[in-house]
């Protein structure tokens, strides 16, 4: 089968011939029809992920169909058509059996502990606790789009963060982790601000329901500025230098909830600096210790008792309640899908994807 292969970090990534996986006991081998291209995976090529091992196969974000059923699964058959968080859990410890997959001490993740998606034919683990049927209204360009960004986007906004309607949302970051949370957090009632440097992502997060858009040059455009929002004529983003302070003019005090979806030391800080007195910090993007471990405005989240919360993607088991809202209308991921891809054109984006300025998701299809 054909599949993107790193040889090393930072090599150059190739699409190549492999050999087919092969269904581990309890596990499944799904054809892939969709996988997403994400910043996660730019940092595993990256070397910043100490669970790789070279060469290796990225992709963590996916849909498809069974194509073979290993010794012991009871739920799954050929044909069905699944997708699956990016992280599996063992199935057997006690976070499995109470819904809690996510923080699985034992957890798999495709394209991170074992080979992942980037081709025609990944392997699955623990697929009776793993896997998510789709129903057919569910494309799986769609589906694979919910594996990591959108999920992951869900679950810190419902699940960790527990947004109530009328609450302020401030999302660093316009990508698709932040694209989908501006589109979530609006349908779940909260006032959205979205704030990234590409004004075309910002266009989007209006278009998905941001209330307010900021878009911000970062560290060298806030001297020589006072920090107010400067509004563009005709209704475009509103130009800011400090991040803070115009999150804190627009809401009236602070933002009740903040997400970093970007995963850098400068959007962690805004975001928890954009807070209002006891609100709620949602950590989602990675914050790999490249040049030591990243400083976080502790003295603010003292001083004003606030929440700093981890978000790590999101079981199977809390699935459905996102499926429904998907299937009736209220969300749809599939809005958020900028461009789609093959292997190849994926081998040549990857190395510089953390510099990316496209609008919404990437996603891959190994067929082409």
């Amino acid at each position: 089968m054909r599949a993107i292969v790193l040889d090393a970090a930072r090599a150059r990534p190739e699409v190549r011939e492999v050999a087919e996986p092969v269904a581990p006991p309890g596990g499944v081998v799904v054809r892939v029809a969709a996988t997403g291209l994400c910043r996660s995976d730019w940092h595993g090529w990256a070397g910043h992920d100490d669970d790789i091992t070279f060469p290796h196969v990225p992709g963590h974000e996916l849909a498809g169909v069974v194509a073979e059923v290993g010794a012991g699964v009871e739920r799954w058959a050929v044909g069905d058509r699944v997708t699956v968080p990016f992280v599996c859990g063992c199935g057997r410890c006690e976070w499995c059996r109470t819904g809690q997959a996510q923080v699985c001490p034992e957890q798999r993740q495709p394209g991170f502990t074992h080979w992942g998606s980037f081709a025609e034919k990944v392997a699955l683990h623990a697929a009776d606790t793993n896997l998510i049927a789709l129903p057919e209204s569910v494309g799986f360009a769609a589906a694979a789009a919910l594996g990591c960004r959108f999920a992951t986007a869900f679950r810190a906004l419902a699940g960790r963060a527990r947004i109530v309607p009328g609450e302020w949302v401030t999302v660093i970051g316009a990508g698709g982790v932040g694209l989908s949370a501006v589109m979530i957090a609006h349908a779940l009632g909260a006032r959205v601000i979205a704030v990234d440097r590409n004004a075309e992502a910002l266009a989007a997060a209006t278009a998905l329901g941001a209330a307010h858009t900021l878009l911000t040059g970062g560290p060298a455009e806030k001297s020589g500025t006072d920090g107010r929002a400067k509004g563009h004529a005709g209704g475009g983003p509103i130009v800011v230098g400090d991040v803070p302070a115009a999150v804190t003019e627009l809401t009236g005090g602070g933002s009740h909830v903040s997400v970093d979806a970007v995963g850098s030391e400068r959007a962690c800080a805004d975001a928890i600096l954009s807070l209002r007195r006891r609100g709620r910090h949602v950590q989602v993007g990675l914050l790999p210790p490249v040049d030591g471990h990243p400083r976080v405005p502790m003295a603010r989240v003292i001083g004003w008792e606030l929440d700093v919360l981890g978000s790590h993607g999101m079981a199977a088991a809390d699935y459905p309640a996102m499926t429904a809202l998907i299937e009736n209308g209220s969300l749809r991921p599939d809005r958020l899908i900028e461009r789609t891809v093959g292997l190849a054109e994926a081998a040549d984006l990857l190395p510089g994807f953390d510099q990316a300025t496209v609008a919404g998701m990437t996603m891959v299809d190994p067929a082409r």
